[in-house]
């Protein structure tokens, strides 16, 4: 068993879309209209094109707003990235106007980070230490 697909819920598809590629560097997988307004959009990491997908899957549902909601007011991120240098990724993202909840924090075992997604999510970026 792997994982193929995992998901975080957006207030907004084409936001996000844009946000995931063209901020974060992911690369658009699928974008399969659905009727109506919502489409299967997934993007893959450029360093991974074959690997886990993450679904931009829309915010419709009426639990979905006060969960991501909830966790966002308790600093919780919905999704975790893995990184190499999560100093160097903070200082590009920050240039690129991201916003940071979380500085690059030593943890012993890995270094995150975490930063608004701009799509009602806050996301962690990891990196593993020597130690881990």
């Amino acid at each position: 068993m792997r994982i193929n697909i995992t998901g975080v819920f957006v207030e907004n598809q084409d936001h996000a879309l844009r946000f995931y590629t063209e901020t974060l560097g992911f690369r658009k997988k699928h974008d399969i209209p659905l009727g109506g307004e919502y489409r299967w959009i997934t993007v893959v990491s450029s360093e991974d094109p074959e690997g886990t997908e993450l679904l931009l899957e829309p915010d419709a549902h009426p639990a979905v707003r006060p969960f991501v909601s909830a966790l966002v007011e308790d600093g919780i991120p919905t999704a975790s990235f893995a990184v190499t240098d999560v100093a160097a990724e903070h200082a590009r993202l920050e240039a690129l106007g991201v916003r940071f909840t979380q500085p690059p924090t030593d943890l012993g075992t890995v270094i995150t980070a975490v930063f608004d997604d701009t799509c009602g999510n806050l996301v962690q970026i990891t990196q593993e230490t020597a130690s881990s």
